[in-house]
């Protein structure tokens, strides 16, 4: 079990919701020393039917009973990688050593400034040093964030090769078949018999890269997926999404090439050596 010490702001400073029960009180004194509130998760683990005014022992200090007056939402104290832990809060003054504070971004180095002033008045012996929340969480997934970073990095680089590479070898097939496409038009094929004629073979290319890159793609997210406790499921519509759009590009980059030699005089095509 997760045990924080928490004192009678805590559910509002950061915006829990209190499923069950009530929360804390300034005005009930036996708050501050045998109540307690859990979370959802704590309340199945514990296999509480009904939690408001179950007790709970303390251990190692068994002499000390603790009464549930509130089930919180489950939230998550650590990043996606962990599941949620069952969780209890109870006041407990001698454990602070944290103050969250929930500010209005207008002003926020104004606001820091003046908590700063405070601090040193109330607190003169001790350094004032502040953390923003959503940066202490952002910290949590540094690693996933480069590795998408660099990922785009590199699929994109791997992009500009490939259609650079297309649109030589889209070239170097419509020169070779200069004659045959002269020969084509002259027997009446329209522009889009040729771009279909000369797009088919890169289109298969395409295609069979795809077929080969699915399920090892397929296999590498779902090993990455492992390490999050909460994770989505990989749809087969993400594969035929990918392979559409590969396609399209490829379609794009060679269909210049194509439409070139297909409008081309059929009279040079034929003189063509």
């Amino acid at each position: 079990m997760r045990f924080i010490s928490v004192d009678y702001e805590y559910v509002q400073a950061l915006s829990l919701e209190i499923k069950q029960g009530r929360n804390f009180s300034e005005e009930l004194s036996p708050d501050a020393l045998s109540s307690i509130i859990i979370n959802e998760k704590a309340v199945k683990s514990l296999n509480l039917t009904d939690p408001i005014g179950s007790e709970i022992f303390l251990i190692p200090e068994s002499s000390r009973i603790l009464k549930v007056i509130g089930v919180v939402k489950d939230f998550h104290v650590k990043s996606f990688h962990n599941k949620i832990e069952p969780l209890f809060l109870s006041i407990n003054p001698e454990r602070f050593y944290t103050i969250a504070l929930r500010i209005q971004p207008t002003y926020t180095q104004q606001t820091i400034q003046y908590l700063e002033s405070v601090w040193k008045k109330v607190i003169p012996g001790q350094p004032f040093n502040y953390t923003f929340l959503d940066d202490t969480y952002n910290k949590l997934y540094n690693s996933e964030e480069k590795t998408g970073q660099m990922a785009t990095i590199f699929s994109l680089l791997a992009i500009y090769i490939a259609c650079m590479g297309l649109f030589g070898l889209a070239a170097f097939t419509a020169e070779q078949r200069t004659k045959e496409i002269g020969v084509r038009k002259v027997l009446g094929a329209s522009v889009s018999n040729i771009v279909q004629l000369l797009s088919k073979e890169f289109v298969k290319w395409v295609l069979l890269a795809n077929i080969i890159a699915w399920p090892i793609v397929w296999y590498a997210m779902n090993k990455w997926l492992e390490n999050f406790a909460y994770k989505i499921e990989i749809g087969w519509w993400v594969f035929i999404l990918a392979g559409g759009i590969a396609l399209i590009i490829a379609l794009f980059m060679v269909s210049y090439q194509a439409i070139m030699a297909a409008t081309a005089n059929p009279v040079e095509s034929l003189r063509y050596e």
